[in-house]
């Protein structure tokens, strides 16, 4: 045999053992509201052909680590701009348009799929969704599990995994409301494939634009209060609903305040490190233009349907296209929001409204690289460029804030009942530091929203 062939023929062999290795490590056993590690397999370029035929470049193995979400340190951009590699999410399918729900049927796994659905108890019993859900369905309809509450407390999980254990049948989860359900769709999916090597068809109708659909991250709130995250490729759902009408009966405040949620992934994966430039950068700008645009519109008349739509697919756009290349959270607009949120029951889209416009200024004044990238936003949302970067995304971070209150979202921690005595505590779990430079900063930040 010659060289090369006896090459690529060992080459071949430390691939497949590679693969079978690092499948090997995929379970955990760990409990869900405590921490476990993942490692998920090479991903293969090319890997749909003959083993003999595979090509050998491989992007290099991934660790998953649950976390808790705050601990994060505040993202620096990167201006590599025209180098990366994006590696997109298994999303199979993306509905959008009034009544596209109809599509729910053939979106099932295959045509023997039962179907669990999740949601939370208010749109199980204020709206007909649910209801409408079943019965198009039908036989397919395997249970329907709406207790649900907000930042998916892990009880609820639990509770609703025992739905899909008692039940083999069950391949598919849908999950249909806001962060909440789709989230718990996805830590529930995360749980079976522990216990079952088998992870979830997740179909999603998401009826708020906190665009929980858009990653493989399903963030819960643990037994001790805090915002806890696994995360798994797998996890991401494969098909995306869109339907206006299902949104017509989300509450104003709800669907416009994620609508800060969404414009806060657009604005923060302008300096996150490894969100690539094409199509992530370039959607999240899309994106944050069409907030600005159609959230106004739809505080105009929360009926505009296609007002609606436009919103669904900016938060798509907001986050759908950072795929894997996830690395920690976003920024610390986020990081402050998982410190305000679970701890003190504030919805995450209210804590985008008080956080996202202070980040940006302070940003802005803090570092020029991320400044520069966050004055890319400026002509998206209306402003004119001046030239200066540092004065440009200052200007981006006062029209978040003007923007808020032209919807009529402006609140404090006072407001929300959060004692002045919480900010330390809410410093240290959003930059996991007890002092120094940052450490401050961020606590005249908090002491500001008061």
């Amino acid at each position: 045999m010659s060289m090369l062939p006896r090459l690529r023929q060992d080459l071949r062999g430390r691939l497949l053992s590679s693969i079978t290795s690092s499948t090997s490590r995929l379970t955990t056993t760990a409990p869900l509201s405590r921490f476990a590690t993942l490692h998920a397999p090479p991903v293969l370029i090319n890997s749909h052909v003959a083993p003999q035929h595979l090509q050998l470049r491989l992007v290099p193995p991934i660790a998953y680590k649950p976390q808790r979400c705050y601990q994060s340190t505040t993202a620096e951009s990167s201006e590599q701009t025209l180098s990366g590699l994006w590696k997109p999410t298994h999303l199979q399918k993306l509905f959008y348009g009034s009544g596209s729900v109809s599509n729910l049927v053939a979106s099932l796994k295959s045509e023997s799929s039962r179907a669990l659905i999740l949601t939370g108890n208010s749109l199980a019993t204020k709206t007909p969704l649910i209801k409408q859900v079943e019965e198009l369905l039908g036989s397919r309809h395997a249970a329907t599990f709406s207790k649900i509450g907000q930042h998916a407390p892990v009880k609820d999980i639990d509770a609703a995994l025992e739905v899909v254990l008692k039940d083999d049948k069950i391949d598919t989860i849908i999950s249909i409301g806001g962060g909440s359900p789709i989230d718990a769709a996805k830590a529930i999916s995360f749980r079976l494939h522990e216990k079952r090597g088998l992870f979830l068809h997740h179909v999603t109708i998401p009826t708020t634009l906190s665009a929980g659909e858009c990653t493989f991250i399903a963030g819960y709130t643990g037994e001790d209060g805090v915002k806890t995250s696994v995360v798994h490729p797998e996890l991401a759902p494969s098909v995306i609903i869109y339907d206006s009408q299902f949104a017509l009966h989300t509450p104003e405040w709800l669907f416009m305040s994620t609508g800060l949620r969404s414009l806060d992934h657009a604005v923060e994966l302008q300096y996150y490190p490894t969100a690539t430039e094409m199509p992530c950068r370039q959607m999240a700008l899309y994106a944050a233009g069409e907030l600005f645009k159609y959230l106004p519109k739809y505080k105009e008349n929360p009926r505009d349907e296609e007002a609606i739509t436009k919103l669904l697919l900016a938060a798509f756009a907001s986050l759908g296209f950072i795929g894997l290349n996830v690395r920690g959270g976003l920024g610390l607009s986020h990081t402050l929001g998982y410190a305000l949120g679970s701890p003190y029951q504030i919805p995450h889209g209210i804590t985008s409204c008080m956080t996202l416009g202070h980040v940006v200024k302070l940003k802005a004044e803090t570092s020029k690289e991320n400044a520069a990238q966050i004055a890319r936003l400026a002509p998206f949302i209306g402003l004119t460029n001046s030239g200066n970067k540092t004065a440009d995304a200052t200007a981006v971070g006062d029209a978040i804030l003007k923007l808020v209150r032209d919807l009529g979202l402006f609140t404090t921690l006072t407001e929300k009942g959060v004692g002045k005595d919480k900010v330390q505590t809410i410093v240290r779990m959003a930059t996991g530091q007890e002092s120094g430079p940052q450490y401050e900063k961020v606590k005249a930040l908090v002491e500001g929203l008061y």
